[in-house]
């Protein structure tokens, strides 16, 4: 009988990391340079990245804690200035996503850097991590702006993933950081996954979300559950706003009331988009959208 409950408990252990394993790779694993498989099933395969901004721009790079090079563009605005925002890009994304809002921020007046995250365009890596190990690269990002303009004020500003990433950085006590925009974060990676289980692959959360759990920390040293801006939020000292359309069929728009009442922000406000889906707020209507972000953040970076 003992035999029998060993054995058992190792094909039940070996079939969970193999499902797990599945999933890691699926959702989190960067192949031949392409980003992982769920992108297709997740992001909209028809959106082309914007046109590059035309300013002067250099190459940055920076180290991560793991020892992964990273790059991002850095735009100079026409006329010097400490008002800094870096740009983050969603999930399967790379930074040529954020060049629409980098030429926004670039005419206000804005240095904007636009990194690709690890795992991401030009950048190193093999696995995303959700946010977690992203927030990380963040921070030194921030610290590089610093090393190079002491008087730097930095915004932060994330869609989708890069929401989720920006979110957990602000709770990392970022240099020279005033204001953060989060547009369609979530409230935890594992949430988000656990509803495109069962949407896409009519999975259950239980038990193979604990599998994937688990899988993840082995391969990428970050639990999908420990992408989590829902406690991060709770630790933020930096004004936040934050934006949602109501629309989301991706991340549910539940999760804005979420974050935003878990934010110990000491200045917050809600900006909700009628009628826009996931990451389409901005395509909605950008002035009235840039105007909201303008009005919030130019406060604190001018």
């Amino acid at each position: 009988m003992k035999k029998i409950l060993i054995a058992t408990m190792v094909i039940f252990l070996g079939a969970g990391y193999f499902i797990g394993n599945y999933f890691v790779n699926f959702a989190l694993k960067r192949e031949n340079n392409q980003p992982p498989q769920a992108t297709a099933n997740i992001a909209d395969p028809d959106l082309k990245p914007p046109a590059r901004p035309n300013f002067e721009s250099e190459i940055w790079t920076i180290e991560t804690a793991d020892n992964l090079k990273q790059y991002a563009t850095y735009f100079l605005p026409k006329n010097e200035s400490h008002k800094w925002a870096i740009l983050v890009h969603g999930y399967g994304r790379d930074q040529t996503y954020a060049f629409d809002y980098a030429e926004e921020y670039l005419k206000h007046g804005y240095n904007v850097l636009t990194p690709d995250l690890r795992a991401s365009g030009t950048s190193e890596g093999i696995y995303l991590t959700m946010g977690t190990f992203e927030s990380q690269d963040i921070v030194i990002w921030c610290e590089k702006i610093v090393e190079h303009d002491a008087q730097a004020k930095i915004i932060l500003h994330g869609v989708s993933m890069g929401a989720a990433t920006v979110l957990m950085a602000s709770a990392l006590n970022p240099q020279n950081v005033v204001a953060v925009v989060e547009d369609c974060g979530y409230t935890s990676a594992y949430e988000m996954f656990s509803a495109q289980m069962q949407k896409i692959f009519g999975l259950p959360e239980f038990p193979i979300m604990n599998f994937v759990d688990v899988v993840s920390k082995i391969k990428t040293g970050s639990s999908v559950s420990d992408a989590a801006p829902i406690n991060s939020v709770a630790n933020s000292k930096i004004p936040t706003l934050f934006i949602h359309g109501n629309a989301d069929k991706l991340v549910p728009f539940e999760m804005l009331n979420q974050l935003y009442n878990a934010s110990n922000a000491p200045v917050k406000e809600k900006f909700v988009v009628e009628g826009a889906g996931h990451a389409d707020s901005k395509i909605i209507d950008p002035p009235k959208y840039f105007e909201r972000v303008f009005n919030f953040i130019d406060k604190y970076s001018d």
